[in-house]
């Protein structure tokens, strides 16, 4: 099969198409012909020597990734059989392998792909809504009348979070560039702050919940506008140093947190998908030969939703 390698950590020439065996399943694992890949921004920073790298730089050879759809073709697991069509995040914080054709995964990593959105849609709908689900559903536990902010409300993590916090019942308030306003309201935002206008803590107040996706300052400006008793979340490993004492001081629970693979989760995103409750929106679609080019998409920060490679290798 063809995969994609990582020589060393540093730039999209280092990306690599091999021929690598197919890997072998075992217990409860299934086989996946892969037909999507989702690229996050975790991709760019691990092939950049950040991110998950500490923990991958041992492995040879070192394959990126870990969103995917495709389908089952061969299962030791009894809830899937060949030709399901599946996707899920494999193997996250680990080695997910799944710049691939065909990626063994745990079986309860992965979820059935819902027949009304098809394998770009469903391998966007991984990483990110599940870093939306397990963020906003099973630590902040956010509740009908809340008041929420979102930060990058139009991107990969964001968007998906926008929509969930408005299923939750929540008034939604998500921070964008004033050309992304239209979008971050069509996806049910209540309100839109244009964080280069102004200052977004000079626009809202009152916040009980903030998912930060930038970290740094942001977060320190972020806490300013939260409710005692509040809570904020930061995703972006390494820019979240004291965070906890920081919202300690201030009255604020503040913490990191990284997502972590759940095929239960997966189903729950699944249903969601399949009500239309959610929906993925694709920005780019890079074929499997554009790898660094997708990589290249992701590291302006500025893509629109999600950034999706298809593996119908030439």
């Amino acid at each position: 099969m063809k995969a994609i390698t990582l020589k060393t950590f540093g730039g999209v020439e280092n990306l690599e198409t091999v021929e690598l065996p197919i890997p072998e399943i075992a217990a409860n694992e299934v086989l996946v012909q892969v037909k999507s890949i989702s690229i996050n921004p975790v991709d760019v920073k691990t092939r950049a020597g950040k991110g998950m790298a500490g923990r991958l730089k041992e492995l040879d050879p070192l394959i990126l990734g870990w969103d995917i759809s495709g389908i089952v073709t061969a299962s030791n697991a009894p809830d899937f059989k060949v030709e399901d069509e599946v996707f899920g995040m494999v193997n996250f914080p680990g080695h997910g392998k799944a710049y691939a054709e065909f990626v063994a995964v745990p079986a309860d990593q992965l979820a059935i792909k819902p027949a009304n959105i098809n394998f770009e849609e469903a391998a966007a709908a991984t990483l990110a809504a599940l870093t939306a689900w397990q963020a906003l559903v099973v630590h902040a536990k956010i509740q009908e009348g809340q008041k929420v902010l979102i930060h990058s409300a139009a991107g990969g993590v964001g968007h998906y979070a926008v929509q969930l916090a408005k299923y939750l019942g929540a008034y939604v308030v998500g921070t964008a560039s004033a050309e992304n306003k239209e979008f971050v309201l069509s996806l049910g935002a209540d309100e839109h702050i244009d964080y280069k206008a102004s200052p977004f803590e000079e626009q809202t107040s009152d916040i009980d919940f903030v998912l930060d996706t930038i970290g740094g300052d942001n977060i320190d400006r972020s806490l300013k506008i939260i409710k005692k008793g509040g809570s904020l979340i930061t995703i972006p490993s390494g820019l979240s140093d004291g965070v906890a004492e920081k919202g300690k001081a201030v009255g604020v629970n503040a913490y990191f947190f990284l997502v972590e693979s759940n095929g239960a989760h997966m189903k729950e995103i699944a249903a969601l998908l399949e009500k239309g409750i959610i929906k993925s929106h694709v920005s780019s679609v890079f074929p499997f030969e554009e790898m660094g080019q997708a990589h290249l998409q992701v590291e302006t920060a500025h893509t629109r939703g999600k950034v999706v490679v298809s593996t119908d290798i030439r």
